[in-house]
């Protein structure tokens, strides 16, 4: 166990002497020490990915900012390039061919990550031996419907995503197909990633904004599971679904902990779910971006309450926006570390 095991003894659904935080997206664009190091080594974001140095200096720089976990710097879409379909950022990702017929899907191939993505496995052993126990290595995956998203759409999916929505309804068994194998290599390279030693790892849906319950029942929320099912493992694993409320749903996957959106109440949430999962969030990320100062100090109070210093991870309902002031980042994760909630068995912060 990492000295700082905050996280770890929340997902668990423990009780810690503060609630644990770490940020969604927070090694990126809102850091000075980010855009230094960008400037400095000018790659094609792809290829930076694939520089494990560069990688695990990326990763560890909110360290300085009193953190209580790393989460390696990397995209959701690294492992589609090995199945054929590889993805460049001009800036943001774009395919040059989209899998949109049942020829583009038979193109795909499964492959073994410990091979084809070696450089994930080393930029993880980097972050392990930099990290020396002092605090948990977090890794993630996207999950299998916001993959396909952007295999279908090309790049990044935008409102209406008309050509994957023409899949679920005029081709869902082929979107099916598509997603179950997007499910096993999903397990697969998460699955490289715990061997590598992350301590925990998160499953990103990031695209279920775009759906309706009945779309989510039908196309994530199995593959979610099937994946989660796969990992049989006693790393804690994170489920993160954007801007939806479906927590039930969540909280059938088998996941550990639920990362949940913004928009949901989350002492509501943990009284729908119980002692079933622990809660991750779930401070507005837009109000994080926006301030004021006083709000995000009520808002990360507020989220602590709520959670009660049990079973809670704090963090964003979404990543962190790139506008985002580095100095009201600075002031959440100083407030989440100095509050805390009375009765609760932990002292009352100073005023």
């Amino acid at each position: 166990m990492p000295e700082n095991d905050l996280v770890l003894r929340a997902a668990r659904k423990g009780r810690t002497e503060r609630t644990p935080v770490w940020l969604m997206r927070q090694a990126g664009r809102f850091d000075p020490a980010y855009r230094a190091i960008r400037r400095s080594a000018p790659l094609p974001l792809e290829e930076l990915f694939r520089t494990p140095d560069l990688a695990a200096e990326i990763s560890l720089l909110p360290q300085r900012l009193g953190v209580d976990a790393i989460i390696f710097f990397q995209d959701i879409l690294t492992p589609l390039a090995p199945m054929g379909a590889e993805f460049v950022f001009r800036p943001g990702p774009l395919l040059t061919s989209p899998i949109r017929t049942a020829r583009d899907v038979d193109a795909l191939r499964q492959f073994d990550p410990a091979e084809e993505l070696e450089f994930v496995s080393q930029t993880l052993r980097r972050l392990k031996r930099a990290l020396n126990d002092e605090l948990p290595l977090l890794g993630f995956a996207g999950a299998p419907l916001t993959l396909a998203f952007f295999l279908i759409e090309g790049g990044s999916p935008t409102t209406g995503a008309a050509h994957t929505r023409s899949l679920m309804s005029e081709n869902p068994g082929l979107l099916h197909r598509l997603l179950g194998m997007l499910a096993d290599v999903t397990a697969a390279y998460l699955k490289l990633q715990i061997e590598a030693g992350v301590d925990a790892v998160q499953l990103f849906e990031s695209a279920a904004n775009m759906v309706s319950r009945t779309e989510y029942e039908q196309f994530a929320h199995p593959y979610q599971i099937r994946v989660i099912s796969k990992l049989a493992t006693n790393v804690p694993v994170i489920l993160f679904v954007k801007d939806q409320p479906f927590v039930d749903l969540m909280a059938d996957t088998g996941a550990d902990v639920l990362s949940i959106a913004s928009c949901v109440d989350l002492a509501g949430a943990r009284a729908q779910v119980g002692d079933r999962v622990a809660i991750q969030g779930n401070v507005d990320h837009r109000l994080l971006a926006a301030g004021p100062c006083e709000q995000i100090d009520a808002a990360v109070r507020a989220c602590i309450r709520a959670g009660g210093h049990t079973g809670h991870i704090l963090n964003l309902g979404n990543g962190l926006l790139s506008e985002t002031p580095f100095d009201n980042v600075c002031r959440m994760i100083e407030t989440a570390r100095t509050f805390r909630v009375r009765g609760t068995g932990a002292p009352a912060a100073a005023r």
